[in-house]
């Protein structure tokens, strides 16, 4: 089955200015990403702060222009696509962010805000017809319906973002990128929108791109985890798998387990994180890899399969080193 998002060698370089006093210097977001998400499925993104998942979210949707490489929505190549012809096209893909306080403008009552996905797509409703959506979509999200009337101000956390996942559900797309959806909101909230955004991809068949710094969350929910560092992914992990890499490993490692009988001493990774602007040649886990090998620091490990769904970018943890064969065709995801 043809997946419904491909990623193919995806990399966003931003650009700082140069003065009297520095020269410009290039900053590496995003660099070389591949990977496939297949309809109805949850796939995960972790990583530091700062490892390039927003801007990878941002990068699928086109909200901003990547450097170089291809996103294939439905097999039709967006990354490239001029603004007017992308436009109709974003009814098919959209997006939850992070801040709900942010997201919706304050000057607009919550019917107003659900309906400017069709205001900006040109739909036109007729009044009854617009009752009748509004009416639909408050529904599907668990919120009474004398709630269109009310102004950003007057909802707490968790409405408004439930108020901005109606609104990306206006047009019934078929992907729906979440960039940490619960990261502003109480965990008692946050245990509802998953529960929330569950019970809509079963009943509405969607496909979720799950952003999330939470890895207790992003294992219970998630069928897939790409892990980031530094604009790349180190590794694909499928749910109930083993992580392998030492990063993948340390981050695992960090999640908060309540019941303290199970808390355990957590290894500490030391070293920098080196600098988006000044990116290694080999491994940027290298310098703060307790496994690292002389050529981890010279040579850029590619991600290659361990197993149908699992791969790695390893040197030393990776394919060869397991003596498991590597597919002829070099591949960058699974």
């Amino acid at each position: 089955m043809t997946p419904l998002l491909s990623v193919r060698a995806l990399s966003r370089v931003f650009s700082s200015p140069g003065g009297i006093l520095r020269k410009k210097r290039q900053f590496r977001a995003v660099s070389d990403v591949s990977f496939d998400v297949a309809r109805g499925e949850v796939l995960g993104v972790v990583g530091e702060s700062g490892c390039g998942k927003s801007t990878l979210a941002r990068l699928v949707l086109r909200l901003i222009t990547p450097s170089s490489g291809a996103v294939l929505f439905d097999g039709q190549d967006i990354a490239s696509l001029p603004a007017r012809v992308i436009r109709p096209l974003r009814r098919h893909f959209q997006m939850v962010f992070q801040d709900p306080y942010s997201s919706i403008d304050p000057r607009l009552t919550v019917r107003s805000a659900l309906m400017e996905p069709f205001m900006v797509q040109g739909i036109k409703l007729t009044a009854a017809e617009a009752r009748t959506r509004i009416d639909d979509l408050l529904t599907m999200v668990s919120l009474p319906l004398s709630m269109a009337d009310s102004y950003q101000h007057q909802l707490s956390g968790g409405q408004k973002q439930r108020v901005g996942i109606a609104r990306a559900l206006a047009l019934s797309p078929a992907l729906i990128v979440l960039d940490e959806p619960t990261a502003s909101l109480d965990v008692s909230i946050q245990a509802q929108v998953i529960a929330l955004l569950h019970d809509l991809r079963d009943r509405l068949d969607l496909t979720y791109m799950f952003i999330s710094h939470d890895l207790a969350l992003v294992q219970y929910f998630c069928d897939r985890i790409l892990v980031m560092y530094l604009g790349r992914i180190v590794e694909v992990l499928p749910r109930g798998a083993l992580p392998v890499h030492p990063y993948t490993k340390a981050l695992m490692d960090s999640a908060f387990i309540p019941d303290p009988h199970q808390r355990r001493d957590i290894p500490r990774i030391s070293g920098e994180i080196p600098s988006g602007y000044d990116a290694p040649q080999g491994c940027a886990f290298a310098g703060r890899c307790p496994l690292a090998e002389p050529r981890c620091s010279q040579t850029l490990p590619q991600l290659a399969p361990l197993s149908k769904a699992h791969a790695v970018a390893c040197h030393v943890l990776g394919p060869v080193s397991h003596n498991i064969p590597v597919p002829l065709e070099p591949r960058n995801a699974v």
